[in-house]
């Protein structure tokens, strides 16, 4: 009964909540329905982060320019791994810019459910809006970092080193998708996961290290020998970084048509994810 004291349909609500549904009904409409929530929480995520700092916003890029200088010293200066003829500043920064950005959305994402219970619980929402957030979010520390990249190839390419930019640049909009889906779709599987196994949660950082080593981050694929280059083409993040390489420095060892490989496994593993996800949603609070 409402307010004028007549009896309510469901014709007269906008939307109704129920406790049960499919599990192909994914409801994504209502991601479009909440955008103005999603809007909120991109500023939110992206403020937040370095709020009452000394510093603030230059942690963006004070992390990934140290991050760089570590890995030259130590990789190029004492280990001397080859760096594909290019200057190794920009080797590293280079891959460190896009990585970065998969292993920002995979970090951050995978504690959606443990770090958000509270709110959860409290108010109904699209709960696939949180980590969606995050990886707009990070979308934008990554424009601030590649900004920082793309100085210092502007620096390079004026002192004449051999740096070819290129029009593989374009593919850039694609890498960025491909590793958006991985870090969300992988994300929200850890997310769902740790919701009864907590111990998943303890592993994520060791884990995307480790997945960082096997990965062309440090190192080119062309340095790794034939019979175990298999284990590296593998990974489908290899595509993006090499790529993302060639298109900025001009120069890798692979061929763009296994981003192929890359966007199908992204596919997969995002409609995975959303899946896992969606069942898990509705009962994750009577387990957190």
């Amino acid at each position: 009964m409402n307010s004028l004291g007549t009896i309510s349909t469901k014709s007269d609500w906008d939307l109704i909540i129920q406790p049960q549904r499919a599990w192909w009904d994914l409801r994504l409409g209502e991601l479009w329905q909440y955008r103005d929530l999603i809007r909120f929480l991109v500023w939110r995520d992206f403020v937040a982060v370095y709020k009452q700092t000394i510093l603030g916003p230059f942690w963006y890029l004070i992390q990934p320019i140290i991050s760089t200088l570590v890995f030259t010293l130590i990789f190029s200066g004492i280990a001397h791994l080859p760096t594909d003829g290019l200057p190794p500043f920009l080797f590293y920064m280079a891959g460190t810019t896009i990585w970065g950005y998969f292993a920002s959305c995979l970090t951050s994402t995978s504690n959606t459910f443990t770090a958000n219970a509270g709110i959860f619980g409290k108010v109904y929402f699209p709960r696939l809006s949180i980590p969606i957030s995050v990886v707009i979010s990070n979308l934008i520390s990554f424009g601030i970092r590649l900004g920082a990249f793309l100085f210092f190839l502007f620096y390079f390419m004026l002192k004449g080193s051999d740096v070819q930019p290129n029009l593989w640049i374009l593919l850039l909009p694609m890498l960025l998708l491909i590793m958006a889906g991985l870090g969300l779709g992988l994300g929200i599987i850890i997310s769902s996961l740790t919701t009864k196994y907590r111990d998943l949660q303890q592993l994520v950082a060791f884990g995307v290290q480790l997945l960082m080593y096997a990965s062309p981050v440090i190192y080119p694929l062309s340095s790794v020998p034939a019979e175990w280059r298999w284990i590296l083409l593998a990974n489908p993040i290899t595509p993006v970084i090499e790529v993302f390489r060639k298109g900025f420095l001009g120069t890798s060892s692979i061929e763009p048509v296994y981003l192929l490989y890359s966007a199908g496994f992204t596919v997969v593993v995002l409609l995975m994810g959303i899946l896992i996800f969606n069942r898990v949603e509705s009962t994750f609070m009577d387990t957190v």
